[in-house]
């Protein structure tokens, strides 16, 4: 047996921190015996200046009691009987089906409970803010999608009667309007996006309690959740919990940036990750709900998949962006403009198509029935073809 005499690494390091830490002792005495320590080196007369960095944390207190009130709880008596729900806390049946799949795997499916009594009418509860002086109010479309009666407490404690104008399942947003009354005090949507690290306040009304504001910041932008091809969701720290699904989130100005709507959370509670929908979505899908009850997205009519580093180098693109046509649907826009399989989409009327997800998001802002030009790389070049868009089929 032999003995291995070479010191561990870990050893080494330690004696060489006591070792500077004894000359450190050293120093410290010789400097000591011929006097008092001098403080007038660089290193201790100079304070450290911190450029633009502002010491002390704002308050909000100003802007919540100015949009606060805009922001109610959304009471819902839902069709049929069930069990008694508190927003997410209803069957995972009543989300869209991208949502329940992010949901089951965070939580698991729920199991049934045969010994439970049911209530007579199952309720829902979430929150939703005024967009309009004459009443609009927008929500989750998970909050109110089964919903047989609406009603929305205010922040000063009235209930009033609403009525659904329509819903988005594949934004999980929803437009209600105030059957009787007025005046009453809204909010308005940013014009531009957050930028990640802004502050943002989220109110709401978690587990039913009522008005709650939290706050936190823009943690992330563009977040895919796989709820569907249309996920772009902000991602806040700002506590979100059940019950503030449809509430909104403000930035500095009190302009509504987002629409609460998910929350990661393993344990059912939270832990500092929810995802809004941002406002530019949400302005586009209240516009068409406000007009048809409904929103009528673009179709081209294509099976694509993404441009890895592998697909760039054969068919001789420089870099990894676009969506490749896997199959054009037969008898569809894009078969019948003549863009195929094979084809590289690199931009929908000059606008650069990042990926898979961002076309399929260009092409939903078009009108059914619009013209639009796709610009494919075929062969190793470039080439523009001008398409009738379709319409989305329905979710």
């Amino acid at each position: 047996m032999t003995t291995n005499t070479t010191p561990s690494r870990s050893i080494l390091k330690r004696g060489a921190l006591l070792a500077g830490a004894a000359t450190l002792g050293i120093g410290l005495a010789a400097g000591l015996a011929d006097g008092a320590l001098k403080l007038d080196h660089p290193a201790f007369a100079q304070p450290i200046q911190l450029s633009g960095v502002q010491p002390q944390l704002p308050s909000f207190a100003d802007m919540v009691e100015k949009v606060k009130p805009a922001v109610v709880s959304v009471r819902v008596k839902l069709k049929g009987d069930g069990e008694s729900a508190d927003d997410d806390q209803g069957s995972l049946d009543d989300l869209p089906p991208g949502l329940r799949r992010f949901f089951e795997q965070q939580q698991g499916p729920r199991a049934a409970r045969p010994d439970r009594p049911k209530a007579q009418q199952a309720m829902a509860q979430g929150s939703g803010f005024f967009i309009s002086q004459d009443g609009y109010v927008v929500t989750n479309n998970h909050v109110v999608e089964k919903a047989s009666t609406v009603q929305l407490v205010t922040d000063d404690g009235k209930t009033l009667d609403a009525k659904v104008i329509g819903t988005d399942p594949r934004t999980d947003l929803a437009l209600l309007k105030v059957k009787d009354g007025s005046n009453f005090p809204f909010v308005q949507l940013a014009p531009g996006k957050p930028r990640i690290g802004d502050w943002v306040l989220a109110v709401g009304n978690p587990f039913g309690l009522g008005g709650t504001v939290t706050a936190g910041i823009v943690s992330a932008q563009g977040r895919d959740i796989g709820s569907g091809p249309y996920d772009d969701f902000l991602q806040i720290d700002a506590a979100v919990n059940r019950g503030n699904s449809g509430g909104p989130t403000f930035n500095q100005k009190g302009e509504v940036v987002g629409v609460n709507t998910a929350i990661f959370s393993p344990s059912g509670g939270n832990v500092g990750i929810a995802f809004a929908v941002p406002a530019s979505t949400v302005e586009q899908v209240v516009a068409a709900l406000k007009k048809d009850g409904k929103v009528s997205r673009g179709f081209i009519g294509v099976q694509i998949q993404p441009v890895t580093g592998e697909i760039a180098t054969a068919v001789g693109l420089k870099e990894e962006h676009g969506a490749l046509v896997a199959a054009a649907e037969k008898d569809g826009p894009a078969a019948k403009a003549g863009i195929r399989r094979g084809d590289t989409i690199l931009a929908v009327d000059g606008e650069s198509v990042k990926d898979a997800k961002d076309l399929s998001r260009k092409i939903a802002k078009y009108a059914p029935g619009s013209k639009a030009k796709i610009t494919v790389w075929r062969d190793g070049k470039q080439r523009d073809i001008t398409f009738e868009v379709g319409k989305q089929p329905s979710a």
